[in-house]
């Protein structure tokens, strides 16, 4: 039977049309490489022509191997951009709309899908657990290819799951929590191996630090992933510096990648100008590497084929797309538009309103000297100016950054809800309401604080030390 498209390819962008001819003429090329059967080939071919044809027809230009479509301002995954259409790519978070950026329109601009009912209920099902407050309350909000990772549980298929940081300081502040929380939410209850990336090779090319200074943080960020209480024996953590001259395995799959992404893709995709160096432009295929098993034949065997679950920011979901997309599934969280403010799952309009001060940054060292006072005079309250109007008109929810950070830190849903319906009544005051906050914080922060006086330079060497972990593959 003939080869039939997985999708409607009136969805699809240029670029995406462009990969997409792209990657089944390599297919064709493998199949006569490989003296596939004449029927196998001709159905690849005629797939290949449609492919071409749709392209032609959507960009009224001829398909030419290693030069995306031209004419276009291509950003992120490839979409036009509008004039008011938000900014998002792994090094920028931009948006003119006054409520912030819009998710929905990013996931259709994506090519991913929205995280609903069914697949939280399917996750509830196959792993039988309660889903994270994460999941339940849209923080995680997206996924590419989620139902395959539960498909695969169920039937005891093999997968592991990868996340990341860049290493920018020396210590984690609260909002760099968030995705390792949930990742170590998904370690216990699939109980398969974790790896973590810390980029310094990216924190050395993009910002003002020397590259000893960037190895240095990653290895100092190192011990937070300790205090947020990863298993040493499930988990994985490599620096780039340090592991790229070790892997043979990860490098070789960082230049396949790098063969078969183009210049222009990469230009157009993030923006990369003339005056960009080189290791910029070659940066993402290193980012995109971990996705593929065979980059850690000490864990896996050598085997090459083991699907992987990357929880991430949206921001870095075409990152991970340079991967091939059969080999990877991707879940993804609203980005932080700075170091200092993360978007909720409504969104919170103005960065500069809702953190004025980088008395809200919470470095976990310094948490608990600023934490009461940084909360109570520097976060924006959606109160009234008046004890009296408050009580008559209620306080805005949906402004509010002691909401916001109770939406991602408070895990009683009932609690939160009944919290929000005090507040925006006018029976919960403002001055009320961050207390409520900071009790929930400082008992999570002082925790996270007294783990990691605990790590050791051994502790952190065995985490960071290539090695067979407690799985058998």
């Amino acid at each position: 039977m003939a080869d039939t498209p997985d999708c409607d390819l009136r969805s699809l962008s240029p670029l995406q049309l462009f990969e997409r001819v792209t990657e089944q003429g390599e297919k064709v090329r493998a199949l006569k490489a490989g003296k596939a059967p004449k029927d196998e080939i001709d159905a690849a071919v005629r797939m290949l022509l449609s492919l071409k044809l749709s392209y032609k027809t959507t960009t009224g230009q001829d398909y030419q191997a290693g030069l995306p479509p031209k004419d276009l301002v291509l950003i992120n995954n490839g979409t036009t951009k509008e004039e008011d259409e938000d900014l998002v790519d792994p090094w920028n978070v931009q948006t003119s709309n006054a409520k912030g950026v819009d998710y929905d329109k990013l996931i259709v601009r994506f090519g991913s899908s929205k995280i609903d009912t069914d697949l939280i209920i399917f996750l509830e099902r196959a792993t039988g657990q309660k889903p994270h407050h994460f999941l339940r309350r849209g923080i995680f909000f997206s996924h590419r290819d989620m139902d395959q990772v539960l498909d695969a549980y169920e039937n005891k298929k093999p997968f592991y799951l990868y996340t990341g940081r860049g290493p920018s300081s020396q210590a984690m502040h609260v909002g760099h929590l968030i995705p390792f929380m949930f990742t170590k939410f998904f370690l216990e209850v699939f109980d398969v191996p974790l790896v973590i990336q810390l980029t310094d090779d990216e924190k050395y090319l993009w910002k003002d630090m020397t590259i000893e200074k960037a190895h240095e943080y990653a290895r100092e960020n190192a011990k937070d992933f300790f205090a947020c209480g990863f298993d040493v024996n499930k988990t994985f953590i490599f620096s780039d510096l340090d592991y790229l001259g070790t892997s043979a395995g990860f490098y070789k799959n960082i230049v396949k990648v790098q063969k078969h992404v183009f210049f222009n893709q990469v230009k157009g995709i993030f923006g990369f100008t003339d005056s960009d160096c080189i290791g910029k432009i070659s940066f993402p295929a290193i980012q995109a590497a971990p996705s593929f098993s065979s980059s850690f034949p000490q864990i896996f065997n050598g085997k090459e084929n083991i699907q992987c679950l990357i929880p991430c920011a949206i921001d870095q979901e075409v990152l991970q797309r340079l991967a091939h997309s059969s080999c990877l599934t991707l879940l993804c969280y609203p980005p932080q538009l700075s170091d200092t403010a993360f978007r909720g799952p409504s969104g919170y309009s103005d960065n500069s309103q809702c953190f004025p001060s980088t008395d809200m940054n919470w470095f976990f060292h310094t948490f608990h000297g600023r934490a009461s006072s940084g909360i109570n005079k520097h976060a924006f309250s959606g109160g009234r100016d008046t004890i009296e109007e408050h009580r008559k008109y209620g306080g805005n929810c949906d402004v509010d950054v002691s909401i916001m950070y109770l939406t991602f830190f408070l895990e009683d849903d009932d609690r939160l809800e009944q919290l929000k319906q005090a507040y925006t009544s006018g029976e919960l005051l403002t001055g009320e309401l961050k207390k409520v906050l900071i009790e929930t914080m400082q008992p999570l922060v002082a925790a996270h604080q007294e783990r990691r006086k605990q790590v050791t330079d051994e502790i952190v060497k065995q985490f960071m030390t290539p090695r067979k972990l407690a799985f058998e593959f």
